[in-house]
């Protein structure tokens, strides 16, 4: 049966649709599509269908047409895997994986910046596509859904990334001018969701959708105030609305005329393409080209590698081995050692959530490891570590905090690895590695 879908937008679907709305209407008597993309940063192109096959448990898995690495799959839990803890790939809806294929990132490094980013499909999907060089600033107005978006890119293994939680007309105030690419994947009315997301139907209105225009043409505005000379922005939504989409692509245009369509908008249906609904543009800055991004002087309260030094705390290499060989990105908040984005700004006065990745915080003159660090790791990087099968029991029990066996050989910080994809940590002591995955995460685990 249909869904209850309020008549004033089947009558809007009617007129934008014509001759196909049947076919449109027919969707909803279909369950949604479920895809995955494999983090390429961390798995051979050789293993990505091994990797799929082995965290859904299914052997039905198509590619999805233009995304490498990114695979429907119709069985299994993938998320409870414990290759999705140790960050091999994302769960992802298949037509939100079009805009960052817009990005036009190549292989030069850029500062790009991710206006609206939670929950974090689009944003590691880009830094797969960056390849770790650059900058990746990923913002989210509202802080719990920031906290979300931290972990996703902490788990995605992504070094290059401030994740940050600030109003867009702050950001613009701030970063004029800065950035080579930005992303708007702008707030919608929703209507691309309805069939996966029926919340989104009792909150359609035609004032909602009059409402969400204004503020993506606001968030737009705020984009461009932000972009390089020869930059691209590209805009996107999950709703079928004219007056979000096309109608908003004109009116961009018209209050922007230093700007062209770099590329076709394309709007994806679910009875045109295998997923939800989607939206995209891309805009192109017509007044200059890109030049190389260079280096940026890193500020902020930071303490440089020299003075820790002086302060004789132990090194990295306490528990890894020489993996870090950018020494200049590693600085101090607090007691915490971080490793730094190459290009990172001033982020003095900023709400972040996460400069770049946490390497460790000093307790007792001793550097105890963070879990982000484990997690841009390979097991060779660390002096001991144990690799368990990605779908024992023991990997499982792991990420439900419990100790796990090991040699009684291996002593002191152990990484954790699953299909030799790193988890986390332990501490190995006796044939006995004691748990030290994060509490916070537990919760997800095994359930």
């Amino acid at each position: 049966m249909n869904p209850e879908l309020p008549k004033e937008y089947t009558d809007r679907m009617k007129g934008q649709l014509l001759s196909s709305f049947d076919d449109y209407m027919n969707c909803f008597l279909m369950p949604s599509y479920k895809a995955l993309r494999i983090n390429r940063r961390k798995v051979l192109p050789v293993d990505h269908a091994s990797v799929g096959r082995l965290a859904t448990g299914s052997e039905k898995l198509e590619p999805v047409d233009g995304i490498e690495g990114a695979f429907y799959y119709d069985e299994g839990s993938p998320g409870k895997s414990a290759l999705h803890a140790a960050g091999a790939f994302y769960i992802q809806e298949p037509s939100a994986m079009l805009p960052a294929t817009l990005m036009d990132i190549g292989k030069t490094p850029l500062k790009v910046l991710d206006l609206c980013a939670a929950p974090g499909g689009k944003t590691t999907q880009i830094a797969d596509m960056m390849n770790g060089l650059g900058l990746l600033v990923a913002n989210e107005i509202i802080p719990s859904r920031a906290k979300i978006l931290s972990e996703n890119i902490e788990r995605m293994g992504v070094e290059n990334a401030l994740v940050i939680s600030e109003d867009p007309e702050k950001l613009s105030e701030r970063f004029a001018g800065y950035f080579d690419r930005i992303l708007v994947d702008a707030p919608c009315s929703g209507e691309g969701m309805f069939r996966k997301n029926p919340e989104a139907v009792s909150e359609w209105s035609l004032q909602n959708v009059e409402m969400c225009a204004k503020r993506q043409d606001w968030l737009l505005d705020c984009a461009v105030s932000m972009l390089a000379p020869g930059g691209k922005i590209v805009y996107s939504t999950c709703t079928f609305s004219p007056e979000e989409d096309e109608e908003c692509v004109e009116r961009f245009l018209a209050r922007h005329p230093s700007f062209a369509i770099s590329s076709p908008p394309v709007k994806l249906y679910p009875h045109t393409f295998r997923g939800e609904g989607h939206f995209a543009a891309s805009f192109i800055e017509t007044r200059g080209t890109v030049p190389l991004s260079q280096k940026i002087e890193t500020k902020g309260r930071f303490l440089s590698l020299k003075k820790l030094r002086q302060r004789n705390r132990p090194s990295v290499s306490e528990f890894a081995k020489d993996f870090i060989t950018e020494t200049d990105r590693l600085a101090m908040f607090g007691d915490s050692l971080y490793l730094v984005p190459d290009m990172c700004p001033d982020i003095d006065g900023l709400k972040v959530q996460r400069a770049g990745v946490k390497i460790g915080t000093y307790k007792k003159d001793r550097l105890e490891p963070d879990h982000a660090l484990s997690h841009i790791l390979r097991p060779e990087d660390a002096n001991c570590h144990i690799d368990l099968e990605a779908g024992s029991r023991e990997a499982m029990q792991y990420l439900e905090g419990m100790t796990i066996s090991c040699a009684p050989s291996l002593k002191g910080w152990c990484l954790v690895c699953a299909g030799g994809l790193p988890m986390g940590w332990g501490k190995a002591s006796g044939g006995v590695v004691k748990n030290h995955y994060p509490k916070g995460l537990r919760s997800n685990a095994g359930i």
